[in-house]
């Protein structure tokens, strides 16, 4: 019923020969022996790898070094505030804007009134 046919006679693409009867090794086209740019962790300036990367604000962190700089509580890019690259979980970010009523007096530096005051001054014993 069956018949058996000859096998064909070409060799599959993995045994493929040149025209000097060597076999050629294929490589992926994906395979690159470039060397890969190592990121580093804002936090602790240890390498990160991609299965552990986190980027926040275009920071680049470790899972476990993305925290709040002030009660050092675990954060998730659901749960941060951010000012001037610091991250903050969200009720200490609120409880240090309400201390003080302005973000910069509340999160540790001077007030922009003194750096108007201070060219003021300047300014003032220029024209005199």
């Amino acid at each position: 019923m069956f018949q058996a046919t000859e096998a064909a006679s070409t060799p599959p693409a993995h045994e493929a020969k040149n025209n000097s009867g060597g076999s050629t090794v294929q490589r992926s086209k994906s395979f690159s022996l470039k060397a890969q740019v190592k990121e580093m962790c804002t936090a602790c300036q240890k390498t990160v790898y991609p299965m552990e990367r986190l980027v926040a604000d275009k920071f680049v962190f470790h899972n476990a070094c993305f925290c709040c700089k002030h009660c050092h509580a675990k954060l998730s890019l659901g749960s941060y505030a951010a000012l001037h690259g610091e991250f903050y979980c969200k009720p200490h970010f609120q409880q240090l804007f309400k201390s003080k009523g302005n973000y910069d007096e509340g999160f540790g530096r001077k007030q922009h009134k003194e750096l108007w005051v201070h060219k003021e001054v300047e300014s003032g014993t220029k024209t005199a």
